[in-house]
């Protein structure tokens, strides 16, 4: 029987299907520099967006941390004890100096958030299924599998999204990951292995981390990369892969993990995608499992410039504006929109898409 647990208790019926708290950035005594990644970008995602007078704090879901009994779910009990050993966490999040705090400070710090976005992700799987959509606006830790963490992942959220709504959602028995990161996502590719009810595709630069050869066999579309993709070559795989997927597997959820590492400079992603072309890409995917009547379910990932959290900002607030987000505020108690709207929505189609 499934544990009880906090995550699903249904937040009020007026909030959006955003799910964040303010415990989802990371910051302690600087040290959060010493990674390229925006420690702080998940608050300034959700700062834009006030500013744009999208949401307001009592119209998004506050996000919840993910308790031990949660995450064991799918991680193991070793492989949680080992996060008491601040080494193993430096190692995981590649902040060197972290193997020198005292792990209490390492949990409160730097695990707690990541825990937090964990809880969020979980949160917004069941939310995407009873409203159509969903996003948190943390997690996507795509390197993490129950047993093994690396590349700033210390936590399987997507995993245990989709595991906890197997479980727990009737209606729920089959997923579809999408993972248009720069990176490929070897995590959940471990977990699902041998699942046939996970249809993964992946999209990534080649060369790059973590290169895990064992863990591309859990692929069924593989899109390999090369250095320096550009949009309009990007956008056409995009659309043609994604419609491909979700063609070839009817899912009951898109888990769709939308890395910004993609954008033109990141340092660690190699790819040369305009912030126009990040949000067009969002945009497909949307399209893609609304006009199918598929529930979608995004997460942030990476993302290692401190332009990134405008750019995630000014695709929600695309999605929202063509309709793809369902309808203001009304979308929280009305579900998602109506078959008409969907139909209308997939038929302004790719061919509309700029791709010059």
């Amino acid at each position: 029987r499934p544990h009880r647990t906090e995550l699903y208790e249904a937040p009020p019926s007026g909030c959006w299907p955003i799910v964040y708290s303010p415990d989802y950035n990371i910051t302690f005594m600087g040290l959060e520099k010493l990674h390229p990644f925006d420690a702080g970008k998940w608050g300034k995602v959700i700062n834009f967006l006030k500013e744009e007078k999208l949401i307001a704090d009592d119209l998004i879901v506050q996000a919840r941390e993910a308790t031990d009994e949660d995450l064991l779910v799918v991680h193991t009990r070793r492989y949680l004890n080992k996060l008491k050993w601040s080494f193993v966490v430096a190692t995981i999040t590649e902040i060197p100096p972290v193997a020198f705090l005292p792990n209490f400070v390492v949990q409160r710090k730097v695990l707690k958030p990541l825990r937090t976005q964990t809880g969020g992700t979980i949160m917004a799987g069941k939310l995407a299924v009873d409203r159509g959509w969903a996003i948190n606006v943390g997690g996507g830790f795509h390197h993490c599998s129950s047993d093994k963490g690396g590349g700033f992942c210390a936590y399987a959220d997507i995993t245990l999204a989709i595991k906890f709504l197997f479980e727990r959602v009737q209606g729920v028995s089959r997923a579809t990951i999408i993972d248009l990161d720069a990176h490929q996502g070897n995590g959940h590719e471990r977990d699902f292995m041998d699942d046939p009810r996970v249809y993964i595709m992946d999209a990534y630069n080649r060369y790059i981390y973590p290169g895990d050869g064992f863990a591309k066999r859990a692929i069924k579309r593989k899109v390999e990369l090369e250095w320096g993709t550009e949009d309009t070559e990007y956008l056409q795989k995009v659309h043609t892969h994604v419609e491909g997927a979700l063609n070839e597997f009817k899912p009951d959820i898109v888990v769709y993990n939308a890395g910004t590492d993609i954008l033109d400079g990141d340092p660690l992603g190699g790819l040369a995608i305009s912030p126009q072309g990040i949000v067009k890409r969002d945009e497909v995917v949307f399209r893609a499992a609304r006009s199918r009547g598929v529930p979608v379910l995004m997460v942030t990932s990476g993302g290692y410039q401190k332009r990134t959290a405008r750019i995630i900002a000014d695709s929600i607030l695309n999605l929202h504006s063509l309709g793809l987000l369902g309808r203001q505020q009304a979308a929280c108690a009305l579900g998602s929109p109506s078959l008409d709207q969907m139909v209308r929505d997939s038929a302004k189609d790719f061919s509309n898409l700029s791709l010059q």
